[in-house]
């Protein structure tokens, strides 16, 4: 069957700079080994399918890695919102605002601006600090690791062991041993983040994710990750609610993704963005 499909651009000024996002739209007679399958053949960080919406939602979507299916992701919840919106699949209205529907429930999305100039905002599920412990860390990730900030694990749907790096610099000259990684406690998940080195750059802090227990060696934007980066500085007193700031990633992929991270009075983390459109076209599946 042939059924329509988009790939994006997603925390991206521009196109080439983001995290690519699978969209297959008409999803009808595709159980979920089928989207798996089509996930897996695509090869893409993620890839969600677009699906008639329940509950009062704006619309709906599934996403899958190469391996498996996740309950919330950032940069294809950020996508999906755009890809609603631009094929007419839902509307903002006067309010602005979109409900999205996934695994993880029913998250609100802020819309800001006009298409050409559209941001997406989406609200990500709570954080929650797994009771894990990684008794000796890989000789690189020790010498790189703020001595300050032990590692923990995290979770708004995807697990993640964060990291702090010592810093910014140090952080992108890391040559990661995927292996060790892989072998983390839980799903092999690891974003290492740091503050900016110097104030005047554009942003204030810097991450790159690796995946290698997922399939993904390095994904180039996360939003995920920095949701939960905002959520562990919140809980050190390091970030105020009502506060926002901009991070950096990619770089080291060859790619400049820019990801806005909001934390509201309610202490609930915001994760938004730009995205452009790359591929207009079909899939036959």
């Amino acid at each position: 069957m042939q059924r329509r499909y988009l790939q994006l651009d997603v925390f991206s000024e521009r196109a080439g700079q983001g995290n690519p996002l699978g969209v297959v739209v008409d999803c009808e007679g595709l159980d979920t080994a089928a989207m798996q399958a089509i996930a897996g053949w695509l090869n893409l960080s993620e890839t969600i399918f677009l699906l008639p919406p329940e509950d009062g939602a704006s619309y709906r979507l599934r996403i899958f890695t190469p391996r498996q299916e996740l309950p919330f992701a950032g940069h294809p919840s950020v996508g999906a919102a755009w890809a609603a919106l631009e094929l007419g699949l839902a509307e903002a209205g006067e309010s602005r605002e979109l409900v999205q529907q996934c695994a993880a429930g029913l998250l609100p999305v802020k819309v800001v601006g006009s298409r050409w100039f559209r941001q997406l905002h989406v609200r990500t599920p709570p954080a929650q600090r797994r009771d894990a412990v990684i008794d000796a860390l890989p000789a690189g990730l020790a010498a790189l690791a703020h001595p300050q900030v032990a590692p923990a694990l995290w979770s708004n749907g995807p697990d993640w062991w964060l990291l702090r790096a010592r810093s910014e610099a140090e952080l992108r000259r890391y040559q990661p041993d995927l292996a060790a990684i892989a072998a983390l406690p839980g799903t092999g998940k690891l974003a290492l983040y740091a503050a900016a080195d110097r104030p005047d750059v554009g942003y204030q802090y810097v991450l790159r994710a690796f995946a290698p227990g997922v399939g993904v060696n390095e994904d180039p934007v996360t939003g995920s990750a920095h949701a939960l980066v905002a959520a562990a500085l919140l809980q050190a007193g390091e970030l105020a609610a009502g506060s926002q700031y901009l991070a950096s990633q990619g770089r080291e992929r060859g790619r400049n993704g820019q990801v806005q991270v909001q934390v509201d009075a309610q202490g609930q983390v915001w994760i938004g963005g730009s995205v452009q459109p790359v591929i207009n076209g079909h899939i036959d599946w």
